[in-house]
Order: C-alpha cells, then structure tokens, then sequence
C-alpha cells in the first residue's frame, strides 16, 4: 500500500507548493476550455455572493462554500447529461451549479423562499433539481453515496444507458455505508462514478490526523474499482479522466472512482478563511493553495498560447456579476412559504 502512495505521488499532491503551473491547454480543446473558464467562474462568483450576504446578514442558514473547487464539478459535468443521476453532500453548491440549474430559484432556496429549488424549505445543504439530473444534497456525511448507488442499480435493470455520479469528500470514507457501496456496485456492476474531493481534512481534523494514508483512492483498489487520482485544481485532468472513466462506465456498466486531490479557501462553514470547526489552518498553505487556483490556472495557459486575454476576462466577469445580481435582487422578492405548509412535503 506504501507503494501505491508513491506510485501516484499523492505527497506532492497535497503538498501546497506543488502544482501551480498553468494548465497546459494542448491537452483539451480550446473552445472547450473557454467555456470551462466562464463555468468555473460563474461558481465562484456565486459562492462568494453567498459568502458575501451570510456576513451581512442576508443568510439566516449555514452555507458550506467550496471555493476553490470549482475545476471538478466542472470537469465532471462537460461528460454527464441531464438523464444521468447525480447526488451531492453538504458542500455541493457548485455541483448542482455546474449542471445549469436555475439561479434565481437556487438564491430563492438558501433564502429559503417559496420559490427555491425546494421550496423554500431545505436551504443550501437540501439542494435538488431533477431537470438538470441532480437529485439531491444532504448534510448527513456520505448519506447521499449508497441512494446513488441504488440510481445506479436502477439505470442497469431498465437499460437506459445513464449513469450515477456520487459526489463526497474525505470526510465520507469514514462512514460504513461508503465501504459497503463500493463492496456492492462492483458485486452488482453497476454504472456509478465515484467522485472523492479530497481537500485533506473533514470538519474537525487533518486527514493525517485521522488516517494512516491520505488517498482515499485505495479503498477502490481494494474493491476491485477502476479509479483515477488527479489533481483536481486541474480542469484538463478533471475533463480527461472524466471523459475516460464516464465512457468506460457506459460501456462496461462497471463503477469507477475518481480521487481529486484539491482544498477549500473558506473554513468549514460560512465566509470566514481564518477559522475552521476545530483545525487551525495554516496561513501558508492557504496562501500556497491560492497560487493552485484553478482558475487563475487556467487563465494563465490559455495566455501563453494567445488563446485568451485580460480584456475578455473583464468582460466576461461582468457580464456574470450582472446577472448574478440580478438573480439575487429577483430572489430576494420572492415570498416566504406559508407556515401551513411545513407539512405538507413531509412523508408520514
């Protein structure tokens, strides 16, 4: 096992002053990168607003931001469509945003307005829109992993071609229901990709803390899984591992498991960098990590081959903060559900 930790030089990888250099961009399609580039910051920019109006107030819920991670939800959804399943954690803000879900109705749900994605009633870590194929968020650790699972067993028994994607982080592979979907997909073969976003500790402690590896990734050598370690601040690694493990799934009906190794720039939950639910992070890995934008990555090798210019840049972080904006203020209008109907969504 010490050997497969070499083997994919998991060290440098969360190591915050490796892998900072731009994207090379001959690896993927240009047009498509471009477009990466609008997503990924879109996302933020999302993200931020929300970290924005939790600081002022706006926000009475918790809001558990992933910025910085932007690259994978984004590489991951350029390969899935909407007749696919995909199921997020307590932090998937930027998964159901990567699948183009409607913005106003997602601001409308973390207000918890009538008009949100639930009507008001779940807020950011209840998340669900079925048109875009994503099929819910939960703040309960891994509890989303083995209902993807059974989305995955149910496209294999009707034949219909889609698949599952699981999202989870670290946190998630201490929780027995991880182990045992991973033991049972590969029993039953069913066409689910597993999606780790590794951002090396949970809410309260470091994964060296808590583990006596940092891959999650070994626990799909030990089930047999076809899996993939990546630098997730990369949107090419992302794309292409993504393209060949999602194809792969499809062909085969087999599962599959990514491990995007990245970090979040906020604490555990909320606006705030400095603080952390029980870890004093580090300022210089922090910093570090900031230089593995995945963005600013981004931007920087599409430059060097005059794909892309910091003019266009303003242009297109405006055109987004625009209607950013005006999604929110339309939100912000919406009525509050009426309190008669706090039962009505509730199974008996």
């Amino acid at each position: 096992m010490r050997d497969f930790h070499r083997q994919f030089d998991l060290e440098k990888l969360k190591n915050s002053e490796f892998f900072n250099s731009p994207v090379d961009v001959n690896r993927c399609d240009a047009n498509c990168l471009l477009s990466d580039l609008k997503d990924m910051t879109y996302i933020r920019k999302v993200e931020n607003k929300l970290a924005l109006e939790k600081k002022k107030g706006n926000i009475k819920g918790p809001v558990h931001l992933g910025v910085g991670q932007e690259a994978i939800p984004v590489g991951i959804a350029k390969n899935i469509s909407n007749k696919d399943y995909v199921f997020g954690a307590h932090r998937s803000h930027s998964h159901i945003l990567s699948l183009a879900t409607d913005l106003r109705k997602f601001f409308s749900e973390i207000l918890g307005r009538s008009e949100g994605l639930s009507k008001g009633m779940g807020g950011s870590m209840h998340l669900i829109d079925k048109k875009c194929g994503f099929y819910g968020s939960v703040p309960i650790v891994a509890g989303t992993i083995p209902i993807a699972l059974g989305a995955a067993l149910a496209a294999k028994i009707q034949e219909n071609k889609s698949i599952a994607v699981s999202y989870f982080g670290d946190g998630a592979s201490e929780e027995g229901v991880f182990h045992e979907s991973l033991n049972l997909s590969n029993i039953l073969n069913c066409p689910i990709l597993f999606v780790c976003e590794n951002n090396l500790f949970s809410s309260h402690m470091f994964i060296s803390e808590r583990q006596p590896l940092s891959s999650i990734a070994r626990f799909a050598l030990a089930n047999d899984i076809n899996f993939k370690i990546i630098d997730g601040n990369n949107i090419c690694e992302v794309n292409n591992a993504a393209n060949e493990l999602i194809n792969w799934i499809r062909k085969s009906s087999k599962p599959a498991f990514i491990e995007a190794v990245t970090y979040r720039w906020y604490g555990h939950v909320d606006w705030r960098e400095d603080i952390d639910v029980g870890v004093n992070r580090s300022e210089k890995d922090l910093k570090n990590w900031k230089k593995r934008d995945p963005i600013q990555r981004l931007i920087n090798g599409l430059k060097s081959k005059d794909l892309f210019d910091e003019e266009r840049y303003i242009e297109l972080s405006n055109n987004l903060d625009s209607e950013i904006s005006i999604a929110w203020d339309t939100a912000v209008q919406d009525p509050y559900p009426n309190a008669k109907e706090s039962n009505n969504f509730v199974f008996k």
